[in-house]
């Protein structure tokens, strides 16, 4: 079991491999928005397709590029090596981790929880009943996603420790070709990844984070940018609310968009957008009061190198809306 508890504590080590660049060391560069974003950034991945932020953004003289990320923790190690200005939405998670490895960052927007958009998944014909029946099982988890602390908070309800599983580190397509050969018995995905594996394989919810996990998206900015271009934010975070108002209100027409740049059945992504709430607010001080809970949950577990203290980052206020 020592030996056990040890390698979980590499594993968490190697979370943290975030290059440490004093001071975000390169500067935002002048008149450039860089943006970090994944394929689960919805709101942003619609901004892009319809360059509504670089119309916006326009008067200021500010140009727009875009850097896709398999997943949120490397748009982390990106945003504190100075490599990008902002990171889209990404599981309440990531920023804990890129605060314990003493990343630069600052919060700028939040997505009110969607808990039902992450999942543990099983195969169709899964003898796998529970998440008690997943002790002594290989499990397919993305390191530092939501979808991360949904698992240990699954196993803590049915109080098994997260050592009682086997993880697999793995991406989010990685994961579901593993489920589908058998390399692993579960795997616990976020939306669209869930809802395109339900539909097109067959797979089974074991649980959602529903009572589990709030799953609260978080935008982020380099500390150093969120001091310097609150104008530049202000529109962002203009842009995100109305964008994200307009796919609850249309659908039909959001999911045909989406479905376009993500190769993917309508149906699917429709189902996707109904478990998010796309509701973009300001992060306040209370939120951060989750942030420390998920945090707390990680190092009792041995899977955070130092302890967090969630509310010592930064928050960029937006002006009213």
């Amino acid at each position: 079991m020592i030996h056990r508890r040890h390698a979980l504590r590499a594993a968490a080590l190697s979370l943290f491999a975030l290059t440490l660049v004093p001071g975000n060391a390169r500067a935002a560069e002048a008149g450039k928005l860089r943006i970090g974003f994944q394929k689960s950034s919805t709101l942003i991945a619609l901004l892009k397709e319809d360059s509504a932020l670089e119309k916006a953004l326009a008067p200021l003289n500010v140009t727009v590029t875009w850097h896709e990320f398999t997943s949120g923790l490397p748009i982390m190690e990106a945003l504190n090596a100075g490599q990008i200005d902002v990171s889209a939405d990404v599981a309440d998670t990531v920023p804990i981790f890129a605060q314990a490895a003493q990343a630069r960052i600052a919060y700028i927007a939040q997505e009110a929880a969607s808990p039902a958009a992450q999942a543990i998944l099983v195969a169709a014909d899964s003898p796998i009943r529970s998440v008690a029946d997943l002790k002594g099982r290989k499990v397919a988890v993305t390191k530092g996603a939501g979808s991360h602390y949904l698992l240990l908070a699954a196993l803590a309800a049915e109080t098994l420790p997260f050592r009682a599983i086997n993880p697999a580190y793995l991406t989010p397509s990685d994961g579901r070709a593993a489920l589908a050969s058998g390399g692993v018995e579960a795997w616990v995905a976020w939306d669209p990844f869930l809802s395109a594996a339900e539909q097109q394989t067959g797979a089974r919810i074991l649980r959602d984070g529903t009572g589990l996990s709030p799953y609260k998206r978080y935008y982020l900015a380099g500390a150093e940018y969120a001091t310097q271009r609150a104008d530049v934010l202000a529109l962002l975070f203009g842009k995100l609310n109305e964008t994200g108002a307009w796919v609850k209100a249309n659908p039909d027409a959001a999911a045909a968009r989406l479905g376009a740049l993500w190769k993917l059945d309508p149906a699917i992504v429709r189902q996707a957008n109904a478990r998010r709430s796309y509701q973009v607010e300001p992060v306040t001080r209370a939120a951060l009061a989750e942030q420390q809970t998920i945090a707390d949950a990680f190092r009792a577990e041995g899977l955070l190198p130092r302890a967090v203290d969630a509310a010592a980052l930064p928050i960029w206020a937006p002006p009213s809306l």
